[in-house]
């Protein structure tokens, strides 16, 4: 008997991956970042690859290498990469890194000397996020390198990229001038020599909704899981992700008693109560505090009082609840199920903080749709 689960639908995101693929003549970066954005990257990025994805995307080079270490040999690139990381393991892996600074190519430079082989790079230029990528200023100067180091033999630049501000914003500006910008940053690749392969901008707003951004490869992300990237529009995707528990305790209690710590909730006329053991410690955001909406017996119900570390309660009014009834927090939508965009707009946040908060030791993740 389970108490508490995060079920993962596999042939969900093998759904959405087709239908992603289905509006692009590029190649597919499936982005498993995060743990899969809390969906599991191994059995995640399998599933995304059945569904014909090419690429997969992560962050941290120990991601991709227990993407590796897990079988899986298509291309995956890296690129949050510190100062001293052992990057020769990723070139000795195969794995493409990102670079934005000499002082990363001059990394990548000595990580091939290591590993024997050339670094395949993929250089990222800042077209108006202000995060990571090299500055338009600096972008001249880190071209020259890269081309000295690659007619050196010592790196590959098999990319260009750079990442939206605004393209789940349909319509914003911001988008057509980082566009503007990344085709001028282009064209000083082009003049500085190189050719990569792969020049690449679109995450999962701009895969849905900008064709003119796709180049030749496209990064989506939390399109992958089934949620839209954009507020009101679900472009036929599948929500991958249900997390449930089942009620713990059950208790009638008069009217005017006050529930969970504080007294933020108070009853107001007789209760029956429902007790479910999740909380903070697994992903339920404190501040579902008297707002997070939950599925328990055919009714969408609203947390009452404060959010524990290991539980929540119910106020399910007059109606009858046992011990063992599941209450689930967010899923499919179906059947008036609440959805991780639900939580999202009742907590103040975004869906993809939803989905990456669960699962864990206490919440194991149930994979339905696994392969052989």
């Amino acid at each position: 008997m389970w108490q508490a689960e995060v079920r993962v639908d596999l042939d969900a995101i093998r759904a959405n991956v087709t239908r992603l693929r289905s509006g692009t003549s590029a190649e597919l970066m499936a982005v498993v970042k995060g743990d899969g954005y809390g969906h599991g990257m191994v059995p995640s990025a399998r599933a995304a690859l059945d569904a014909g994805a090419d690429w997969l995307g992560v962050c941290t080079l120990d991601e991709a290498l227990t993407l590796r270490r897990a079988g899986i040999t298509v291309p995956v690139l890296a690129w949050l990469l510190d100062p001293g990381l052992p990057l020769h393991e990723g070139v000795a892996a195969g794995v493409d890194l990102a670079a934005a600074s000499l002082s990363q190519l001059d990394e990548m430079v000595a990580a091939g000397r290591a590993a024997d082989r050339p670094a395949r790079l993929h250089l990222k230029i800042d077209t108006g996020l202000s995060r990571g990528g090299a500055t338009v200023a600096d972008w001249p100067t880190l071209l020259e390198a890269a081309a000295k180091a690659q007619a050196d033999g010592l790196v590959e630049v098999v990319g260009v990229w750079s990442h939206f501000v605004y393209a789940d914003s349909p319509g914003h500006p911001t988008t057509d001038r980082q566009l503007a910008v990344f085709h001028e940053g282009l064209a000083m690749v082009d003049r500085a020599g190189l050719r990569p392969r792969y020049r690449h901008l679109a995450n999962s707003a701009a895969t849905l909704t900008r064709p003119d951004t796709h180049f030749d490869l496209v990064r989506p992300g939390i399109a992958v899981y089934g949620l839209s990237p954009i507020a009101g529009q679900q472009f036929g995707l599948r929500r991958a992700m249900t997390a449930r528990a089942r009620v713990m305790l059950t208790k009638r209690v008069p009217a005017g008693t006050g529930v969970s710590y504080g007294h933020t909730y108070t009853t107001e006329g007789e209760a029956n109560l429902a007790v479910v053991p999740l909380g903070y410690a697994d992903g339920v955001p404190r501040h579902a505090s008297n707002v997070g909406p939950v599925q328990l017996g055919g009714k969408r119900r609203t947390i009452s009082g404060r959010v524990c570390m290991d539980q929540f309660v119910l106020d399910c009014g007059a109606d009858e609840v046992a011990a063992g009834d599941v209450a689930t927090l967010f899923g499919s939508g179906d059947d008036g199920m609440p959805t991780a965009d639900d939580w999202a707009e009742a907590v103040g946040t975004i869906n993809y903080e939803i989905v990456t908060r669960f699962g864990g030791v206490r919440v194991p993740r149930i994979y339905d749709g696994e392969r052989p």
